[in-house]
């Protein structure tokens, strides 16, 4: 709460929760966000001396325009998706795992070294599947053995897992750029260091002309919902972060419920860190995650932690960026105004889910009454 003096008194300003409005209520506040959103930036793209019509259709028609335009928004969503969910299932706790980036990367490390290596375990080339099925393993449990790290200082001592998760996104980073100009660098690359190119039996197959992550991202969204909702587990996770000394009392195992939480919830942002590479990028690069295990965050956030709507939220961060990039690419829209058209979009559709569930609420109190 706000206080500013004003004579006798104080103007107070507070943020007080309400209840969920009637979903015509909330679908027309989200309209209306949608439209200030779209007109606040056209006028930016009107001032660095564009159209806004023929900018808003060109982002439509990069990402409806052709089916490879289809095919890349739904590349681009499919990461995006998986670990939203992954980060869901954290957040479901209250467990805030803000460690998406460094998870991913460290399931891409994994994938990679069966991706590049897996002919010196057994000698020979491994069929397809099994190629495949190892790298998602792999990522999963090094995913997994990655988030029980600041789950188990959580847990034993009471440290803060939001710094230590962000914190141990740059320790994936730099690996990742040691791997790459040390142990994993491609010998036969004479400039740029760089790792390898995975060969094609550890590249995803494509189904329907984009690789098959996307159904894993679609099967995720389905077992999420179960494991949430319907088991046992998943009400634990929901008690513990409500309140962990209900929890005790009940009998739960408060402090085993965190590490496996915070493993699930790691090994499947590890997992979208394997389709990621092993799919988009088919090598594992410092920029395997690129930003998506933060804009995942987001993405969880506006889906109010529900994973069907993370699927739909994903595919609209899809065609966001899709069509952002095409719009630059096409009209020469710097890469600086796409980002800022974006974040304008993002800005007004945040404040309505802001508001959709919070007001403010503006009084007067005495001068001796306490405003903090």
């Amino acid at each position: 709460m706000i206080g500013a003096a004003r004579g006798a008194r104080f103007i107070t300003i507070r943020m007080a929760q309400r209840e969920a409005p009637p979903p015509v209520q909330a679908a027309a506040l989200r309209a209306l966000a949608l439209a200030l959103a779209l007109a606040t930036g056209g006028l930016f793209i009107l001032l660095i001396g564009f159209n806004p019509l023929t900018i808003y259709a060109g982002m439509l028609r990069g990402v409806f325009g052709t089916a490879i335009s289809i095919r890349e928004t739904v590349k681009l969503a499919a990461p995006l998706c998986v670990t939203a969910l992954g980060l869901t299932v954290a957040f479901k706790m209250r467990y805030w795992n803000i460690g998406g980036e460094g998870q991913m990367s460290v399931g891409a490390i994994a994938a990679t070294y069966f991706a590049l290596y897996h002919q010196n375990l057994f000698g020979g080339e491994w069929p397809r599947w099994l190629l495949l099925v190892t790298m998602a393993a792999a990522a999963i449990v090094a995913g997994a053995l990655w988030g029980l790290i600041p789950a188990w200082f959580n847990a034993r001592y009471g440290t803060n897992e939001t710094l230590f998760t962000l914190m141990l996104n740059y320790v994936a980073m730099y690996i990742i750029q040691y791997l790459r100009e040390g142990p994993w660098k491609n010998p036969r690359d004479m400039g740029y260091p760089k790792i390898a190119m995975f060969p094609v039996s550890a590249q995803l197959p494509k189904v329907l002309g984009v690789h098959a992550g996307w159904i894993v991202a679609l099967a995720l969204v389905v077992l999420v919902s179960l494991y949430i909702r319907y088991t046992k587990q998943g009400f634990e996770l929901t008690v513990v972060g409500a309140n962990p000394n209900t929890a005790r009392y009940a009998g739960m195992p408060v402090r085993r419920v965190i590490l496996r939480t915070a493993a699930i919830s790691a090994a499947l942002c590890a997992l979208a860190g394997m389709i990621k590479a092993s799919g988009a990028d088919r090598t594992l690069t410092d920029g395997v995650a690129g930003g998506i295990g933060f804009t995942a965050i987001t993405v969880s956030w506006l889906a109010n932690l529900s994973p069907p709507a993370i699927a739909a939220v994903a595919f609209l961060f899809g065609m966001l960026e899709k069509g952002a990039g095409y719009a630059q690419s096409t009209y020469r829209l710097s890469a600086s105004a796409a980002d800022v058209l974006q974040g304008v979009i993002l800005f007004f559709v945040l404040g309505s889910e802001f508001f959709t569930r919070y007001r403010i609420i503006i009084g007067r109190a005495a001068p001796d009454e306490r405003v903090a």
